[in-house]
């Protein structure tokens, strides 16, 4: 067996951004500390770009936030105002060339740009791009967005930045650096989060996350809202509304469900309390009799805390989880690797032995870990395991920043439930309906749920599937 990385079968969000605008120099510094903030929304590289009023410096690398920067890397990045970004790819591999932000020279000064979502238009830009000479370095969409941006017409950034947005189909959430300003803007569909707030010297943050803003001391947060732009400089911020919403609002549920930290405020919206509504919610639709509900560690802890709350079965916690093996550049023996997910869990055999356990997990998308689980708490004694998935079953890819996989790939797209459980080996599976979900969220509309549905909130070019259930008979997932 190969070993499987349990954080390979979760959705990856593309990334997370920051913005700073101070009346002091430390801009780069208070960016670096927002960034640790937002390092879970992507791990594959990091950078920060800093203009102190005239010149544009930046630095970025292949790593985490901790790798990329130390003093030495900081000291340079002297400046009142900051872009950052921490990247997972999405569109664009994961090399040197699409690490961000992306910094260019134009007629009106230096640009950088970080961001954070994809557009399913970017083939399209990219010809026009390229038919009208201009050189792209990478195979990112963001560089698209950059090169677009720079080469607008306009009295002032924000000003050319309304003009261009038009032209962008998806999502995307900008930070965007010149000499003397950062602005922040989102998409009209609002797929991506966006919020700022007021920094203890007087000035502002914008960050992908409530959370990061909190940790940098801001007040006053709140989210953009969609098609609005926000230009700070200085200690001053102001807005503007670069592009109407759409009619149909698109925020991203799995930002709910599984993105987010669990102390981020999303959609005015506590995500920690989200999950365990959502927890609530799968014990109401899907009530099985047992003796102790555990997490997969550690987005589903508060979903877990939410189906004991109604169920009345108590929480234990079932999995210690290895944070630190997925980081290791050192690959596993044959023998570890036969050991497969206990590299990243060990069970906690007296929470399990002789009991019929609730298992509790986010999502099942490619369904390679979930068999594993269930065999390690088998394993470790277990009667009976029920598996509860707070989200609907995961059938269709996502086009709008965030890594789902192919229908290919996606087992909800070629199996039913009962056939789900039978190749996991749970002894029974429920997922959360799209219905109960949204009542759970305590909304109606406003969200997008392509990746359960099929409905996509904007026409993207699907690939037709190809039969891959014969991929999934006979074998554990």
């Amino acid at each position: 067996m190969n070993y499987i990385d349990p954080e390979l079968d979760s959705p990856k969000e593309e990334c997370g951004v920051i913005g700073i605008s101070t009346p002091g120099n430390d801009a780069a510094q208070l960016a670096f500390f927002g960034l640790y903030a937002l390092q879970h929304r992507g791990q594959e590289a990091a950078g920060i770009a800093v203009a102190d009023g005239q010149a544009v410096r930046v630095h970025k690398d292949m790593g985490l936030v901790s790798q990329v920067f130390d003093a030495g890397a900081l000291d340079p990045l002297v400046g009142g105002l900051a872009i950052g970004h921490t990247r997972y790819s999405t569109t664009g591999a994961n090399s040197e060339r699409n690490v961000q932000p992306y910094v260019v020279e134009t007629m009106h000064g230096p640009l950088g740009l970080a961001h954070n979502g994809n557009l399913v238009n970017a083939d399209h830009l990219r010809e026009g791009l390229l038919k009208r000479g201009a050189g792209l370095s990478s195979s990112s969409d963001s560089e698209v967005l950059a090169l677009m941006l720079a080469a607008t017409e306009g009295e002032s950034w924000e000003h050319r930045l309304s003009q261009v947005m038009g032209e962008w189909k998806g999502a995307f959430s900008l930070v965007v650096l010149s000499g003397t300003k950062v602005i922040g803007c989102r998409d009209p569909w609002g797929f991506r989060p966006l919020s700022m707030g007021r920094l203890p010297s007087g000035g502002h943050a914008l960050a992908s996350e409530t959370g990061a803003l909190r940790t940098l001391g801001c007040d006053s947060i709140r989210e953009l809202e969609p098609g609005e732009i926000v230009v700070l400089q200085g200690q001053m911020a102001r807005s503007i509304q670069g592009v109407e919403p759409a009619e149909r609002q698109a925020r991203c549920t799995f930002e709910q469900i599984y993105f987010s930290r669990p102390d981020a405020i999303w959609d005015s919206m506590s995500v920690h309390q989200v999950r365990q509504r959502f927890g609530a919610a799968v014990a109401a639709q899907h009530p099985v009799e047992a003796d102790v509900v555990i997490p997969i560690p550690d987005s589903s802890m508060p979903a877990a805390i939410g189906y004991s709350a109604y169920s009345g079965i108590p929480y234990n916690e079932g999995f210690v989880k290895n944070r630190y093996i997925g980081r290791t550049f050192i690959e596993p023996t044959d023998e570890l690797r036969r050991q497969g997910v206990a590299l990243k869990f060990n069970t906690l055999r007296e929470n399990i032995e002789g009991k019929r356990v609730v298992v509790v997990d986010d999502s099942i998308v490619r369904g390679t870990t979930s068999g594993p689980l269930i065999k390690m708490i088998r394993e470790a004694g277990a009667l009976e395991v029920h598996m509860r998935v707070t989200c609907p079953p995961i059938a269709h890819p996502c086009f709008f920043g965030v890594d789902m996989g192919t229908h290919d790939e996606l087992i909800a797209h070629h199996l039913s439930v009962d056939e789900i459980a039978t190749h996991i080996g749970a002894d029974s599976l429920g997922y959360l309906s799209v219905p109960a979900m949204m009542e759970a969220l305590e909304r109606e509309d406003g969200y997008c749920n392509a990746c359960f549905t099929g409905d996509y909130p904007i026409a993207v070019q699907l690939k037709l599937p190809t039969t891959a259930k014969k991929r999934f008979d006979g074998a554990l997932a």
